[in-house]
């Protein structure tokens, strides 16, 4: 039986909408730091759109769960998405009247809309099978291959579309992608999970955020995406406006660091089933600390683009086997304030580090930017390491 058969309509539609909605992600970090280089009052603070987009996904976390436990994820999709078409138009317009603190505002409920789209992975796991669990994440997940391309293109072909200012053009296209996903999760279908014939009783927050499963999970997440988050926000403003690579090349960086992120997607799932949760923690810790060192080895733009390309390869392991394991830590009526927990766990980490990304690049240097997240890795290698193999079993449905 093939793969798409097995995963069924609301996977796929879930993995087009990635493509679409997640499309501003990219887009922000190609062209978020240059917008905010040119209008805000301190080279320190241009990152602060991109990290007021993470900072949006990490308030919107919990928000997002209960607003889906209230109305439903279909309908609480929709509702995320036409607010991110509203905010990108509001970024062109922020654009448009040279206004910094609209801009970041905007990037603010972009970011809102990002929390629901990182909410799709654990929609697709509900849709199947438990057995093909990590096949429905990685499958929404390909998504982000296209968003890969799509985004830094949008930024770099619509960037003077519009004529009211540098890439005003390219916030006016993701509003019609945004809208353009709010259309197609109308056909998505609202899944009904397992309460009703699961017995167990539901368990209070702190027994389930205390188990080791659901420490290891969230904490391989949070390590995947504040490492990916705090070098790749930093990235474009090293190269184009410190290293004075031109805007092609430093598109190409980030379109190869997206890709990179998403492209493994296609085989995760099956490496999932095949090498289990532990090795693929421990390929991604690896291959994350090569990106590091290869970053810090020099400024050409070979060093830049292999290491994105790493960080994100990385990132693709720690966060689909942190997803499984997180379901593996539940049970299905305790499933939406468990994962809105480890959503605002995993996004206020990366928050944190892209807030400061700019500042630590402006006031060291890369190589000292990178190094930074090396403790961070070596305490997720000794977790990992020290964990014995029983955090895999079975917790939940």
């Amino acid at each position: 039986m093939s793969s798409l058969v097995i995963l069924g309509r609301n996977v796929v539609i879930l993995s087009i909408c990635q493509a679409l909605g997640f499309s501003g992600v990219p887009l922000v970090l190609l062209a978020g730091g240059i917008v905010g280089s040119e209008l805000a009052p301190s080279p320190a603070w241009a990152t602060l759109p991109i990290a007021f987009v993470v900072v949006g996904i990490a308030l919107f976390t919990i928000p997002a769960a209960l607003i889906m436990n209230w109305i439903g994820r279909k309908r609480g999709f929709i509702l995320a998405a036409i607010v991110a078409a509203v905010a990108a138009l509001g970024a062109a317009l922020a654009i448009a009247v040279q206004s910094f603190p609209l801009f970041c505002l905007m990037m603010l409920f972009m970011g809102g809309n990002t929390a629901f789209v990182m909410q799709y992975r654990f929609a697709a796991t509900e849709s199947v099978e438990r057995n093909y669990a990590g096949r429905a994440v990685s499958f929404v997940l390909v998504g982000g291959i296209i968003a890969g391309f799509l985004g830094p293109e949008i930024g770099r072909d619509a960037k003077d579309w519009l004529g009211y200012g540098a890439y005003s053009g390219s916030f006016v296209i993701m509003a019609i992608l945004y809208a353009a996903s709010a259309i197609l999760l109308v056909f998505i279908r609202n899944v009904t999970a397992k309460e009703d014939t699961d017995k167990r009783p539901e368990r209070s927050l702190r027994a389930i955020v205390t188990q080791r499963t659901y420490l290891v999970a969230a904490f391989s997440s949070a390590v995947a995406f504040g490492v990916m988050g705090f070098i790749m926000s930093a990235t474009p403003l090293s190269m184009h406006v410190m290293d004075r690579f031109n805007l092609n090349d430093t598109t190409l960086v980030i379109q190869g660091h997206i890709i990179a992120m998403y492209l493994p997607s296609l085989f995760t799932g099956f490496l999932v089933e095949r090498l289990g949760l532990k090795v693929l923690q421990l390929i991604g810790v690896i291959v994350m600390v090569a990106g590091v060192i290869i970053a810090v080895s020099g400024h050409h733009f070979i060093n830049y683009l292999a290491a994105l390309i790493s960080i994100g390869l990385g990132w693709n392991l720690l966060f689909v086997t942190g997803t499984v394991m997180l379901t593996r830590s539940y049970y299905p009526s305790e499933r939406f304030k468990a994962q809105g927990i480890n959503d605002f766990v995993i996004f206020t980490f990366q928050a944190l580090a892209v807030l400061s990304a700019g500042a630590v690049l402006t006031a060291a240097n890369w190589e000292l930017l990178n190094l930074l997240c090396l403790p961070f890795l070596l305490i997720m290698l000794i977790l990992i390491l020290a964990t014995r193999s029983q955090m895999q079993k079975q917790v939940s449905n």
